[in-house]
C-alpha cells in the first residue's frame, strides 16, 4: 500500500465516533488539556515508522504474538495476551462503543438508554449476520470522510454560535448551571483550562504523567496492537510506512479544533444539561448521576445542525459504531477460537470452533452490557478518562516487555513472564480498587484509598512500568540468556542490515532521496508539534 492510505487508515482506526463522544466530553469537563492524547501520538508514530517497523519486517512477522513469539519463545506469554486483548475488548471497547451508541439515539430519540442499548445490539447482531466484515471494509473510509465533514461544519457552527475562538475562554469560563450544589465549587469551570501543561500535584491531567505515563500508554497502543501495525507492515516499502505515520500525525492535530473545543462550546452553551453537578439534573440530562459532560457533542449535533446534515451525522455515526463492534466481534471470537481453544482442545473440529466463536461473542456481549452501569459513574462520567484509566493498569507490563525485547538482547522468557505476572497483579488490584470505589458525585467527601486519590492513572502507569521492567531485568539476570540464533533479526542490535528494500522498484537513489524527504518532514511535524504545546502551554 502506498503512504496516504496508510495515513488515513492509522487515523481512522483511533477516531471512531466512540472517541468523538469520549474527547468532546472531556473537553468539556476539563478543557484543551485532554488534546495531549492526540498530540502526543506524534512522536510514538515517528517510533513506530523508525524502530519498530524495521524490526518487525526484519523478524519476518505478520502479528504481534507472533514477534512475541520468536522473541521469547514458549506460549505462556502468547496465552496470556490473548487472553488481555479479550479483556481490553470487554472494558475499553465493546462496553464503550455500546455505551457511546446508545448515548447517541437517548439523546436523538429521547428513548430509555438501556431500551437504546438493546437495540444498538439487534441491530449490530443483524449486521454481523448479513457480512458486516465486508461491510466495514468497503465503508470505513467514507464514514470517516463524513464524520470528518460533519466536524468541520459542526465547528464552524459551533464557533459562530459564540462569536468566534476569541471568545472560547470567556465564554467557557461563564458556562455554570443554574442549579448548583451549595458550599462546592465542582460546578465551576476549571482555571486552568485554556491551558495543556497542568499542576503535578493538583491538575487534572499532570504535565508530568501527559509526558511520560501517556507515551508508555500510546507506546502499546500505536507500537504494539496488532490493528495498527498490521497498516504500517503492508506499506510498499520503509518510505511509505513513515510517510504513513506523518500524514497520520499531522491528521491528529484535527481533534483539538473539530471535536474537543466544539465540547467546551457545548457545555457553554448547554451549561445546564452538559455542566450539571446535581445528581437530579444529571438524571433528567443524561441519565447518569455523576455528569453528564458525553452528551457534549450529540447535544452539539442535535442543536446545531441542520435536519438533513444532522441525520446523516447520525446515520453514519451509528454505521462507524456498527463497524466497530462488528470488527470486535470477528477478531475477539478469531483471538479465543484460535490462540486459546485451539491449545486447549488441538483436536476441536471447524464446528466446534464455529460454534464455540458464537458462544465467545455472547459472553463478551453479555459482560458488555453488564458492565456498562459501571462504566457510567467511572472517573467522572468521563468515557474516555474511563478508557484511559483501564489502559494505565493493564498495559504498561506489554509495553516493558516489547521495549525491552527490542533494545535489551539479555531479556529471556522467564524475565518477560514473570514481569507481566506482577505488573498484572498490581494494576489488577488497582482497578478493581477504581471499580470498588467509583469517583462520588459532587459535594461528597472523597473517602477512597490513596492509591487512588493520591496516585494520578497516568503517574501509576509510569510506576507500573518500571516496576515491571525491574522484575524483566531481574528475572533474565538470574535466569541463562537467550541463544543468540533466537534474538538474530529480532532486536534493534541484530537487525538484518543486509535484507532488500521490499519496494517494487528498486531504484537505491531514489529509496535515499524519499528516505531524506521523510526524515526533513519528520522534523518539521515535531517542530509543528512543538509549537502547539508551546502555543496552548
Amino acid at each position: 500500500m502506498t503512504w496516504w492510505p496508510i495515513g488515513a487508515s492509522l487515523f481512522a482506526s483511533s477516531e471512531g465516533s466512540g472517541l468523538f463522544i469520549g474527547l468532546a466530553g472531556s473537553g468539556a469537563a476539563g478543557g484543551l488539556a485532554v488534546a495531549g492524547f492526540e498530540w502526543n501520538a506524534t512522536y510514538v508514530l515517528l517510533a513506530l515508522a523508525w524502530v519498530f517497523v524495521p524490526i518487525y519486517v526484519s523478524s519476518e512477522i505478520i502479528t504481534m504474538p507472533e514477534y512475541i513469539q520468536k522473541r521469547y519463545g514458549g506460549q505462556r506469554i502468547c496465552m496470556y495476551l490473548s487472553v488481555l486483548s479479550l479483556l481490553l475488548s470487554v472494558f475499553t471497547k465493546i462496553s464503550t462503543d455500546l455505551y457511546a451508541g446508545a448515548l447517541f439515539v437517548h439523546i436523538c430519540l429521547g428513548w430509555s438508554f438501556y431500551l437504546c442499548t438493546l437495540l444498538m445490539l439487534a441491530v449490530t447482531a443483524l449486521y454481523t449476520i448479513a457480512g458486516g466484515l465486508a461491510a466495514v471494509i468497503y465503508t470505513d473510509a467514507l464514514q470517516t470522510l463524513i464524520m470528518v465533514v460533519g466536524a468541520v461544519i459542526l465547528s464552524v457552527k459551533a464557533f459562530d454560535q459564540i462569536g468566534g475562538y476569541e471568545h472560547l475562554a470567556t465564554a467557557y469560563a461563564r458556562a455554570i448551571p443554574s442549579r448548583i450544589v451549595a458550599n462546592t465549587t465542582c460546578h465551576l469551570p476549571r482555571e486552568d483550562a485554556m491551558h495543556m501543561f497542568r499542576d503535578p500535584y493538583t491538575g487534572d491531567l499532570p504535565w508530568t504523567g501527559m509526558t511520560f505515563g501517556l507515551t508508555i500508554m500510546a507506546t502499546w497502543y500505536w507500537c504494539t496492537d496488532q490493528v495498527i501495525v498490521q497498516r504500517s507492515l503492508s506499506a510498499r516499502d520503509l518510505n511509505h510506512a513513515k510517510a504513513g505515520s506523518i500524514l497520520a500525525s499531522y491528521l491528529k492535530m484535527l481533534p483539538m479544533c473539530l471535536i474537543i473545543m466544539p465540547g467546551m462550546i457545548s457545555r457553554a452553551l448547554f451549561p445546564d444539561d452538559v455542566g450539571c453537578v446535581m445528581p437530579s439534573e444529571c438524571l433528567r440530562a443524561c441519565g447518569a448521576e455523576i455528569g453528564c459532560s458525553n452528551i457534549a457533542y450529540p447535544k452539539l449535533v442535535m442543536e446545531l445542525l441542520p435536519t438533513g446534515l444532522r441525520g446523516l451525522m447520525v446515520a453514519v455515526m451509528m454505521a462507524a459504531l456498527m463497524s466497530s463492534l462488528t470488527s470486535i466481534f470477528n477478531s475477539s471470537s478469531t483471538l479465543f477460537t484460535m490462540d486459546i481453544w485451539r491449545r486447549l482442545r488441538p483436536r476441536a473440529g471447524e464446528r466446534e470452533l464455529l460454534l464455540v466463536g458464537r458462544l465467545v461473542i455472547v459472553v463478551l456481549l453479555s459482560v458488555s452490557v453488564a458492565w456498562i452501569p459501571v462504566l457510567q459513574g467511572s472517573d467522572g462520567g468521563q468515557v474516555f478518562i474511563y478508557m484511559q484509566s483501564v489502559t494505565s493498569s493493564l498495559a504498561p507490563p506489554v509495553t516493558a516487555v516489547f521495549v525491552l525485547g527490542i533494545f535489551w538482547q539479555r531479556a529471556n522468557e522467564q524475565g518477560a513472564f514473570w514481569g507481566l505476572m506482577v505488573g498484572l497483579a498490581v494494576g489488577a488490584a488497582r482497578l478493581v480498587l477504581e471499580f470498588l470505589y467509583p469517583a462520588l458525585p459532587c459535594g461528597n467527601v472523597d473517602t477512597r484509598p490513596a492509591i487512588l486519590g493520591s496516585i494520578h492513572y497516568l503517574h501509576f502507569a509510569v510506576a507500573l512500568f518500571t516496576l515491571s521492567g525491574a522484575v524483566v531485568v531481574t528475572g533474565s539476570l538470574l535466569t541463562p540468556p537467550p541463544p543468540a540464533a533466537q534474538i538474530q533479526n529480532l532486536t534493534w542490535w541484530t537487525l538484518a542490515k543486509d535484507r532488500p528494500p521490499r519496494a517494487k522498484t528498486g531504484d537505491t537513489q531514489k529509496q535515499a532521496f524519499w528516505a531524506r524527504v521523510c526524515g526533513i518532514n519528520a522534523i518539521l511535524l515535531m517542530c509543528v508539534n512543538i509549537f502547539l504545546y508551546a502555543y496552548f502551554a
